[in-house]
């Protein structure tokens, strides 16, 4: 699973501890989402998912690096399901 960081501005010190602190939030969240919508039996891991997370509108978008078919499989319930949004 690959996090795509999309900011205005230079991820400096700060920022950067907050995006792994972000991280360490969505990743279980999406981990249960994928293996509710996948046999995990088919997958040796998640690492061919991709997901922007946008700093400056604050949320997580499945990215369009994952490929179409897992792509068209699940975004729109990620979108309608997940609604991962920060402060």
């Amino acid at each position: 699973m690959k996090f795509n960081w999309i900011t205005n501005r230079e991820i400096d010190e700060q920022l950067h501890q907050l995006c792994v602190e972000l991280e360490y939030e969505f990743r279980p969240k999406i981990i249960r989402f994928l293996i509710d919508n996948f046999d995990v039996d088919s997958f040796v891991d998640f690492s061919c998912f991709h997901f922007d997370v946008n700093l400056v509108s604050k949320r997580v978008t499945l990215s369009d690096d994952t490929p179409l078919k897992y792509l068209q499989k699940i975004k729109p319930a990620f979108e309608r399901e997940m609604e991962l949004t920060f402060a």
